[in-house]
This record gives C-alpha cells, sequence and structure tokens, in this order.
C-alpha cells in the first residue's frame, strides 16, 4: 500500500521520537535523493537570467534597497508583508544585486521546497513515493517559474511546506510541544511573507478537526491547549505587523486606483480548470480542444479527492496533503467570485501538493496495477515536461537590451522620461547613466491627477516625487535638449501628443517597448543645426 495502515501507525511513532538529526541522516541516504536534488537545481538555475527584470522584481528591488525601517514603513502601504525584501536586503548586500544573485534567493528557496516535499511523502509513505514525489516536484512548471522571480513566492512555498511537516511530527508526537514551537515560528515567517498563508491555516485547522473526529484518528487534538496556545504564539508574533495591514485594508481604495488591487481578471466556470493547466503547462489550454481542457484537470481533481476518501490511515496525513492543496485553490477561487484573487503565482504554495498526492497514488497503484501505475506517473511527468517546455522556449522579456541601448547612446544632460510605473522599476534596475529617470504622469480623462498616490507601488517613488514626475512633456525644461521617452511599442501612443518642435531621430523598438530619442529646440534654425549631428535611425533590437 501506498500509505500507512494501522499496523504501520507504530512504526511511524517510534520514528517520531527518534532523534531529528537521525530522522534527517535517513532521509539523505535515500537513493537517488542527491540526483532529484541535482535535477530540481538544473531547471531552477537553467535560464534564470533568460528573461529581464519585470515590473514586479523590479519593485521587489527598489522596496529592498531602503534601510530596514523604510522598508517596514514602505511594505506597510504596499500590498505584501516585508520579510522577503528584508531577506533581500541582507541577500544583496552580500552577493549583489546581478541577476543571477537575485533570482538565486528564490531558487534556494524552490529547491528545498523539493526536498521539504519529499520528507513530507516519507512520513505517510515509502521511500519510492517520497522519491518520486521529489521527482515531480523538481519539475513541476509553476514551481520552476516562482523560483526563478525575484519575488516571495518560492520563500512561502517553503515555509508552508515545513510547517505542515512540523504539524506531522507534532501529530506523530502530541506531547512534543517543540514540533509546535517550531511551526508557530514558520507559520508567522509565513504570514510575514504573504497574506495568503491564512488559508493554509484554515487547511490545518480543518485537516484537524476531521482527524479528531474520525473513528479511527488521534484523539482530539484540535482541544488540546498546546495547538491553542501555538496559534495565540502566532497570532502575537504578527501583532507588530497588525497596525500596517488594518491601514493597508483602510487603503483598498487608494490600492484599487493605483491599479494594484483590482486588476485581476473576473473568475468563471472555465477559470478552475484553466489554473490547473497553469500549474502544469504555463498555460491556460485556451488552444486545447474543449474534452481535454475539462477532462485532465477534472480528473487530477478528482484523483486527489479520491485519495482523501480512501484514507483509511490512523493519522490521516494523506488527507492532510490533500487538504493542503484543494482548500486554498477552491476558496481562493470561490472568494473570486466576489473580489477577483485568482491568480496563479497566489496559489502556487497549494499547487505543491499535487505532486505529492500523485506519488501516493501512483504507489498505491503500483501493489495492484503496476501498468496503470506507470501510465499515470508517465502521463503527470509528460505533462510536465510539455510545461517545462514552455518555460525554456517561450518568448524572453529583453527589456534590458532596451535599456542597454540607452545607456550606450545616453550624453551628458539627456533626460529619461518613462511611460508608466509598469515599465520604470525595470528601467530604474538596468539603468546605468546616472540620471534619474522620470514618470510620465499625465491628467486623467476625467481631469484629475495621473500621479501614484502613497499606496501600492506608489510608495515607492512618493517621496522623491517633484523629481520624478512629469506631468506634461512641455513642462520640461526648454532650449535644446536631448528626450528619451521609453514606453509600450503598442498604438495609442503613451506620450501622444509629442510637442510639435521635438523632432525624434532615433526609434529603437525592442519586442513590444520602444526608445524614442527626440531633440527639443525653439526655432527651426536651431534644429537644422542640431539634427546636423545626428541621423535619424529606425533600430529593431529585439532582432539580435
Amino acid at each position: 500500500m501506498g500509505v500507512l495502515s494501522h499496523n504501520d501507525v507504530s512504526e511511524h511513532l517510534i520514528r517520531a521520537s527518534e532523534p531529528s538529526h537521525s530522522l534527517l541522516t535517513g532521509l539523505i541516504r535515500l537513493p537517488g535523493l542527491w540526483g532529484i536534488l541535482l535535477l530540481a537545481s538544473a531547471v531552477r538555475f537553467l535560464g534564470s537570467t533568460t528573461s529581464a527584470i519585470w515590473c514586479d522584481e523590479g519593485s521587489s528591488l527598489m522596496l529592498s534597497q531602503f534601510p530596514l525601517t523604510g522598508i517596514w514603513f514602505h511594505a506597510a502601504h504596499d500590498v505584501h508583508p516585508p520579510l522577503y525584501f528584508m531577506l533581500l536586503h541582507g541577500w544583496t548586500a552580500l552577493f549583489g544585486d546581478g541577476v543571477f544573485a537575485l533570482r538565486a534567493l528564490s531558487v534556494l528557496p524552490g529547491i528545498a521546497t523539493v526536498f521539504l516535499g519529499m520528507w513530507l511523502v516519507r512520513l505517510i509513505s515509502t521511500q519510492r513515493a517520497a522519491l518520486l514525489a521529489g521527482l515531480m516536484l523538481a519539475l513541476l512548471p509553476i514551481a520552476v517559474r516562482y523560483s526563478q522571480e525575484v519575488r516571495m513566492y518560492a520563500l512561502l512555498g517553503a515555509c508552508l511546506m515545513a510547517a505542515t511537516i512540523a504539524l506531522a511530527y507534532w501529530v506523530m508526537s502530541p506531547t512534543r510541544n517543540r514540533y509546535l514551537a517550531v511551526y508557530a515560528v514558520l507559520m508567522a515567517a509565513a504570514f510575514y511573507t504573504h497574506y495568503f498563508t491564512a488559508f493554509c491555516v484554515l487547511a490545518h485547522w480543518l485537516y484537524l478537526l476531521i482527524a479528531s473526529v474520525s473513528k479511527t484518528g488521534p484523539a482530539m487534538l484540535i482541544k488540546r491547549p498546546a495547538w491553542w496556545l501555538a496559534n495565540v504564539a502566532i497570532v502575537l508574533m504578527f501583532l507588530p505587523w497588525l497596525p500596517g495591514f488594518i491601514d493597508l485594508l483602510q487603503h483598498m481604495p487608494e490600492l484599487k486606483a493605483g491599479g494594484d488591487v483590482g486588476w485581476e481578471p473576473v473568475v468563471g466556470a472555465r477559470s478552475l480548470p484553466a489554473m490547473i493547466w497553469q500549474f502544469l503547462i504555463q498555460d491556460e489550454g485556451d488552444n486545447l480542444p474543449w474534452p481535454l481542457f475539462w477532462f485532465v484537470p477534472l480528473l487530477l481533481l478528482g484523483v486527489v479527492a479520491w485519495t482523501a476518501a480512501r484514507d483509511r490511515t490512523l493519522l490521516k496525513f494523506p488527507t492532510l496533503i490533500v487538504i493542503y492543496t484543494l482548500l486554498p485553490i477552491v476558496l481562493i477561487y470561490l472568494v473570486s467570485f466576489a473580489s477577483p484573487l485568482f491568480i496563479e503565482r497566489y496559489v502556487m504554495f497549494a499547487a505543491l501538493g499535487l505532486p505529492m498526492v500523485v506519488a501516493l497514488v501512483v504507489e498505491r497503484l503500483y501493489a495492484r496495477r503496476r501498468k496503470w501505475a506507470v501510465s499515470v506517473l508517465a502521463m503527470f511527468i509528460g505533462v510536465e515536461l510539455v510545461g517545462l517546455h514552455s518555460n525554456f522556449t517561450g518568448e524572453a522579456d529583453h527589456f534590458d537590451r532596451l535599456v542597454g541601448h540607452v545607456n550606450q547612446q545616453f550624453l551628458p544632460g539627456d533626460r529619461i522620461v518613462v511611460s508608466d510605473l509598469f515599465w520604470y522599476f525595470g528601467y530604474v534596475y538596468y539603468n546605468k547613466t546616472g540620471a534619474q529617470p522620470m514618470l510620465y504622469t499625465p491628467p486623467t480623462q476625467e481631469g484629475g491627477s495621473g500621479r501614484p498616490n502613497d499606496y501600492g507601488f506608489g510608495t515607492l517613488v512618493q517621496d522623491d516625487g517633484e523629481h520624478i514626475y512629469v506631468d506634461r512633456l512641455q513642462d520640461l525644461p526648454s532650449g535644446t535638449h536631448r528626450i528619451w521617452l521609453i514606453s509600450s511599442s503598442e498604438q495609442p501612443d503613451d506620450f501622444a501628443p509629442v510637442p510639435a518642435n521635438w523632432r525624434k531621430v532615433q526609434d529603437v523598438t525592442v519586442e513590444d517597448t520602444q526608445a524614442r530619442l527626440y531633440l527639443t529646440c525653439p526655432t527651426t534654425e536651431c534644429a537644422r543645426r542640431d539634427h546636423q549631428l545626428f541621423q535619424d535611425a529606425v533600430i529593431d533590437l529585439s532582432k539580435n
């Protein structure tokens, strides 16, 4: 059997009483462990520097450059807690801010999560199941993708997976309250990493409730004072951040006005299967035949639910993994009908449970229907490989080439104006000119200010807004100057209308972005004179 029977429980209770270093030694000696971790490292480091730093990553870096007190303040005005940015602050101090170093801070917890997933499955099932879970976790496309971003999602997955392991050890040995102490610290760290930790808390509580009321389950662990004290400790550790969180909730209108929340698409019936496809192939599956689009995700969700329904083990650990996986996905999906939040990176931590459940199913089938077990394993890994192929061969963002061109062509006195915050943070990261890029903030169609407010991304630029914001291109200093306009290459033009007396002398395009160099001059004679210094050029760097 792939999961523990009643007769197996005593063995695992004895194992829980062993010193933790003995448990880790046994896990480390699993055949194939280091090969799987090497594979996980390869697919995460491979291509981690291919795509340019984009908006969210650039905002992470900009926030991390504040002192710790500044990170605390500005994160309270952002939509994410401060822990990841504080870690990034120390990380860059040690290893620099190169793309490889920055993304390594996510690659490493991504690799650790593969190890943690194997550890959790080994507590439930056989060595073979643990190795299979590790193999599928190593290849899981969504896990690979968000192990290559300068964001907090890989760290969140590692924290929640480790916390779930600590909870499992406490369930096996309820008198060992040190496991709950570890659990409380890890969950507090997760709350300081991302607010969606709350959905994992609900999953853990539901698991304990189900395990406690089960006829074969442990005796009412959910009523134990130690469990309640552990959760009180989590709340107490989170209390210093509570004022910032409450302030954030009170200023949701400003966050919506700035586009930091409220941009998420509305959900429908297709959103749930599309999310499963996102996990597996990094694509919503819109181009798939409709029977395939619906059948595979529903089959996978059915297998996950079946695993819990068939769980006859004493400690209900397979049910724990199922709830950890399904509950956040389903709850966030349902909540999104009222307030859209159903974005793949927000539920990546729950998607980590899918390979573990599949490993348990394969192990269960292997004893009786070996061909079925091999088929299920091959199908799941095959789909994962399709997703990895998409990750590695998909169109990479080369915004860095555009900024690099401006860096090379820049002359002292040039001005750089970026059309919106989406491009601004990445531009600041790659800018090597020594000049402060400015942000174009034209009035809204209703005539109001187009400048960012104090919340969301705006908090990162507001302090220096008087030097950064450009409400109208005509407000730039008069006379003869060179102005670089950085914007999307799509229509309509973000900067239209460009002043009539500006002469475009260079137009550089990289994929969906462009940099245009203009000469400004108040008279025709001046324009003719200065134009002799330059030659009109249209350049497409994306072809290089």
